[in-house]
């Protein structure tokens, strides 16, 4: 068995314990951590556990969904750095997080991040009502500073992904040669912007219900 499956399979007997101590109202779980640490496909891996080994329903919530468009990155002169925590609708993702915590809809639509365009797809899924746990996975879910610190209270769980510095770049450059960029773009992408903002998240997060060390690539 995996490091990541492991991991998922940990945090996927927690939130099914946490689930039913809460009296079976929905549950919100988030998993942060730096780009390239694993968190994508442990989430994703945490919901396939929870559907499957126990029938309650779960959704994943990419918070990537989030991010400025690229026009408006640029008027704010950082496109060049997408990603970092400025580039993200924090209140339009925090009000998000309060809606789909309350269940008050039938169903809700939430955007979702389409990383071969880089554009975030408006209504890209649909949560509904009856989905009983929501794995939210994104990078500054538990950031310390104002605004952002209005959304670890938000969260049931929380959980956040450690890598190593090293382990990290070396993730994120392979990232990048998957989509085929040449690896002066690669340069300019890790060193200047993806790992700046990893080592930040890793090092300014808030503290976690639990912390994983190390899982395996995104």
């Amino acid at each position: 068995m995996t490091i990541i499956e492991d991991n998922a399979r940990e945090i996927a007997s927690l939130a099914m314990k946490r689930f039913s101590d809460n009296q079976r109202q929905r549950l919100m779980i988030a998993i942060a951590g730096a780009p390239g640490s694993g968190k994508s496909t442990i989430a994703e891996r945490v919901v396939d556990l929870i559907i499957s080994e126990s029938g309650i329903a779960a959704a994943l919530f990419p918070m990537d969904g989030y991010h400025y468009d690229d026009a408006v990155l640029e008027a704010m002169d950082r496109r060049a750095f997408k990603g970092a925590i400025d580039t993200f609708d924090v209140h339009g993702l925090r009000h998000m997080l309060e809606r789909l915590k309350a269940n008050e809809d039938d169903v809700i639509a939430v955007p979702v991040f389409d990383r071969s365009i880089e554009i975030a797809r408006a209504g890209g899924r649909l949560i509904p009502q009856s989905v009983e746990i929501i794995v939210c996975e994104g990078n500054y879910l538990l950031a310390k500073q104002s605004p952002w610190d209005r959304l670890k209270p938000i969260f049931d769980f929380t959980v956040f992904v450690d890598v190593e510095e090293d382990d990290l770049r070396e993730r994120l450059r392979a990232r990048w040669r998957g989509f085929g960029l040449d690896e002066a773009e690669i340069d300019r992408k890790v060193e200047e912007n993806d790992l700046p903002n990893g080592i930040f998240i890793m090092k300014t997060a808030a503290e976690p219900d639990l912390r994983l060390k190390n899982p395996g690539r995104e």
